[in-house]
């Protein structure tokens, strides 16, 4: 063989790739990185005032709204299952089984549904549209947030989008002898999306009027989101991007940006009802499209999945592989 012809065939091999992955076992060799596994999951659990509640979510298929009194039975099976941690939207209890992470913001109880405090200085472009004071809601998103760490949450996630508010968190938390013992995880790069619209049915949290894209990012906007990454610098232990299929580059920034920092991502109610729709219009098979989303969140950089098919995967990542 000439070694024109042996170039030639040196490259030809290269190009021949199904042997590489036509087993389950040498498919996982192909990762390059982590597998998907139970501990990355992190369940978000909508708390109702009625202790008693079972309520169905609509808009979340399979999803409820609990009452403190059903979440044992709710959730035991699937502690049982490999469940390691849950997100609250609502009221912390102490779940000592878990890892309790607990959302902070004011949208759920204010009365204008907005995440922070409002404004008494006019609105320079639109007279009529309210603002919102970012350095005293960030002040009060800093008291939720202790007062969580107080009731035994160990994790505080704000997820208002006020400037300064991880630097407000991480003093009071420091001040307060919880600076090493609750774990803040940011929503550094959280976008004014379409995908909110269920959750926003869940927690009641939609704002009565305007909207929240003076304090959400906008989603063409890459290079503020990676502005925003600067959460690490304030002292955040966790950067989230949100939501999470549509920002996968987003995702693939922050790990980069900060390679030291776990990197969480959250698959918002829009993008699992989508999911959940599609399956049940026969389009495609819901726990494939399930794993192929959370795979290329994982390929993309995250190491925390905050998603409502995590029971699901408790269950579909015990079965054999396919």
């Amino acid at each position: 063989m000439s070694n024109t012809d042996a170039t030639h065939a040196g490259a030809y091999s290269r190009s021949v790739l199904h042997g590489g992955y036509h087993h389950p076992l040498a498919r996982k060799y192909q990762n390059q990185g982590r597998n998907v596994t139970k501990d990355m999951f992190m369940y978000p659990i909508f708390i109702s005032d009625d202790p008693d509640a079972e309520e169905v979510i609509s808009s979340l298929p399979g999803q409820k709204r609990w009452g403190v009194n059903k979440l044992e039975g709710f959730l035991g099976p699937l502690v049982k299952s490999g469940l390691r941690s849950v997100i609250l939207f609502g009221v912390p209890m102490k779940m000592k089984k878990l890892f309790l992470a607990c959302d902070v913001c004011l949208c759920e109880y204010t009365s204008h549904g907005h995440c922070g405090i409002m404004s008494s200085l006019p609105n320079p472009v639109h007279s009529d549209q309210p603002t919102l004071d970012a350095e005293a809601s960030a002040q009060r998103i800093a008291e939720v947030a202790l007062a969580y760490a107080k009731a035994g949450a160990h994790c505080v996630a704000p997820s208002d989008m006020m400037d300064g508010r991880i630097r407000a968190i991480k003093t009071a938390l420091m001040e307060n002898g919880y600076g090493n013992r609750v774990t803040l995880m940011s929503y550094s790069a959280k976008f004014a999306s379409s995908l909110y619209g269920p959750f926003r049915e869940a927690a009641g949290s939609a704002p009565s009027s305007g909207n929240r894209k003076c304090y959400q990012l906008p989603p063409n906007a890459r290079g503020l989101a990676r502005r925003a990454i600067r959460d690490a610098a304030e002292g955040a232990d966790i950067l989230m991007v949100k939501p999470t299929l549509p920002y996968l580059d987003i995702v693939s920034d922050c790990a980069q940006l900060e390679p030291d920092h776990p990197v969480a991502v959250y698959q918002v109610s829009g993008e699992y009802a989508m999911i959940v729709a599609g399956a049940e219009k026969g389009i495609y098979d819901l726990k494939q499209m399930a794993f192929e989303t959370v795979e290329s969140f994982v390929r993309a950089g995250a190491s925390i999945i905050l998603s409502y098919f995590t029971p699901d995967f408790l269950v579909w990542l015990d079965e054999p592989e396919e």
